[in-house]
């Protein structure tokens, strides 16, 4: 399972790395007691059930039973295998790994065939396009484009940047003569296919070619721009949507972003990738942006496993002021502290730095508003203090803001809106009061409707059978103790688990006990490919056995498997015993008789 990494490399690894420090790359991870606790990344949760212990080395979430330890943290986190695990760990400490270029493909558990060579062909086009950008003459003019636009060839190089020839199709006789299946390539956004005809094209042609990467770094779509804008060409096209480019899920350079922000403690939330890579040159590298799409839910959930806080940074146009108030309301709704970095001039980013420079681009990012501050700008807007209903308009958006604030926070705004309106601010309060109170009744009213809120309560997971249990703590007691694999191997029920995942966690635990004399669940965990045998193994491991009685443990939990197999089976024999004597088939329903009477007997017998 290890291909050629050797035990003593995969150990070396394993002990100097701090399953603290390589979850929270990608969860944010906050210290109760002996252990740390963050939102799990393995399934959606408002309370966080996700706990890492430091000391033992292992992570366990308590809502979806995902567990291990920080390779198959990273196994499960990235759906790769266990060799490329170790390999990826292996370099964050400056071990260099050499696999073989096939084993760094996805598992087939987690892509399908289909999409592995989507991914495949995106990187193919990516170094394609990176040579014809750095070492032809075609790529000459858009080298020397984005150096004029301050990229450094370090820039380049680090961000994969290409470009695309002139001519029609030259991609698509590259890919069909690599093995690709061009109809599959269609799929994937990287060609199109020419209508009533068997013949294809390039999507991008004569643009400068910028790799879109998912959170770990696999290219999964580009985008294009164009070096000289005639006629309805668009400035950039991007990929189209495709079974590996979700738009709504993909936060453009978080997979290089995620260790800043981890730094930082705070994410920089912009509109365009080119703004990121804009700010990249300024010196900062913990900003990512959405893919030219509104934020979603997805990119919700993916900030809030990182960080709390949040900075917006928008264009400076109205458009996209609009959409920093839509995105921070989403965020504030999540609890997550948001700021807004407000740019002059209705300038972008990348405008703005190229105008002002990087040291007056890092001022603005380093005292963004408040959410209430921006708030307040916002309802500011197009209103005239001079008319009544404007005055009282720009109260009612601004106090709907207050509801649930910090007493300080409620009692600084409300003192600024009073100055602002010269409404005094005893009445600016008793309008508070009376729309806090509405406030608090719909809350309750949904509180009561629901019976209980989102936050306070971990679903509930499935209530375990006595069977469950059964098959849980058998399988505890193996996992401890190789000896226990071996007897039940020797007995006359050699397959003890009624379920077949439970049986097949079995069949490679003897597998695993043939290579390794002693007991390690944690190494165990990393040979098994499949993440639902691995939350089994996990919740085995955690689960409460009692050494000092584990003969009368072990001897209960075959007696109550073996019954609840006889229990089974007689209820199957029945249902055919009833299906003979309906078709009259008198001679089998007698023959089901006598096998459900020396059940039964065998039943009594145990």
């Amino acid at each position: 399972m290890t291909g050629k990494i050797p035990e003593e490399l995969i150990e070396q690894i394993r002990s100097q790395s701090d399953i603290v420090d390589v979850i929270s790359e990608y969860v944010q991870l906050t210290k109760r007691g002996r252990n740390w606790f963050g939102l799990c990344p393995f399934h959606g949760e408002n309370t966080p059930s996700f706990s890492v212990s430091q000391e033992k080395q292992i992570f366990h979430c308590f809502g979806c039973g995902a567990g291990g330890n920080a390779f198959t943290f990273i196994m499960d986190i990235e759906n790769i295998p266990f060799v490329n695990a170790v390999a990826k760990l292996g370099t964050s400490l400056g071990i260099h790994i050499d696999i073989q270029k096939d084993s760094m493909q996805k598992s087939a558990g987690n892509y399908s065939k289909s999409d592995e060579n989507m991914l495949n062909a995106h990187e193919f086009a990516a170094e394609f396009y990176h040579h014809l950008l750095m070492n032809t003459e075609e790529g000459e003019e858009a080298l020397n484009y984005l150096l004029k636009r301050g990229f450094t060839k370090e820039d380049i190089e680090t961000n994969g940047i290409g470009w695309s020839l002139s001519s029609w199709d030259t991609l698509s006789i590259l890919l069909q003569r690599e093995g690709y299946d061009l109809d599959e390539m269609t799929e994937s956004g990287l060609i199109i296919k020419r209508e009533n005809e068997q013949s294809y094209f390039d999507r991008f042609r004569s643009r400068v070619m910028f790799p879109i990467r998912d959170e770990f770094g696999k290219i999964i779509a580009f985008s294009g721009r164009i070096l000289h804008q005639t006629g309805n060409d668009a400035k950039y096209l991007n990929s189209p949507e495709s079974p590996i480019f979700h738009k709504s899920q993909v936060l453009f350079n978080l997979d290089k972003a995620r260790g800043t922000i981890r730094k930082t403690g705070q994410v920089i939330l912009m509109e365009g990738f080119m703004d990121v890579l804009a700010t990249n040159q300024a010196g900062i590298f913990n900003a990512v942006a959405t893919m030219g799409t509104s934020l979603t839910p997805q990119h919700i959930t993916k900030l809030k496993r990182l960080v709390e806080k949040v900075i917006i940074c928008y264009d400076g146009d109205n458009a996209g002021q609009e959409g920093a108030k839509r995105a921070a309301e989403l965020l504030q709704a999540e609890k997550l502290k948001v700021e807004v970095a407000v740019l002059p001039d209705r300038l972008d980013p990348d405008e703005y730095i190229r105008k002002y420079g990087p040291d007056s681009y890092k001022k603005i990012l380093d005292k963004p508003q408040s959410y209430i501050a921006f708030s307040m700008m916002h309802a500011r807007r197009n209103k005239n203090f001079q008319f009544e209903n404007d005055i009282l308009q720009y109260i009612q958006e601004v106090l709907e803001e207050l509801v649930g604030k910090s007493p300080v926070e409620r009692d600084l705004y409300i003192k600024q809106l009073a100055s602002e309106t010269n409404i005094s601010e005893d009445a600016i309060y008793t309008q508070y009061r009376k729309l806090d109170a509405e406030q608090a009744k719909i809350i309750k009213r949904n509180y009561q409707k629901d019976g209980q809120t989102v936050d306070t309560v971990i679903k509930q997971k499935k209530k375990l059978t006595a069977t469950d249990r059964a098959e849980r703590l058998l399988l505890s007691h193996m996992l401890y103790n190789a000896d226990v694999v071996d007897r039940i191997l020797n007995s006359t029920n050699p397959q003890p688990f009624v379920h077949d995942e439970y049986a097949a966690v079995f069949v490679r635990l003897i597998g695993f006990y043939e290579e390794h004399e002693t007991a390690d669940y944690q190494r165990f965990l990393e040979i098994l490919d499949d993440s639902v045998l691995r939350k089994i193994v996990m919740e085995a491991a955690l689960s409460e056995r009692d050494p000092e009685h584990m003969e009368a443990e072990i001897a209960d939990c075959i007696k109550h498997l073996e019954k609840y197999g006889i229990e089974t089976e007689i209820n199957k024999l029945t249902h055919d015993f009833k299906e003979a004597e309906k078709m009259h088939e008198h001679k089998r329903a007698l023959e089901i008789a006598q096998q459900i009477i020396n059940l039964r007997k065998s039943l009594s017998a145990i």
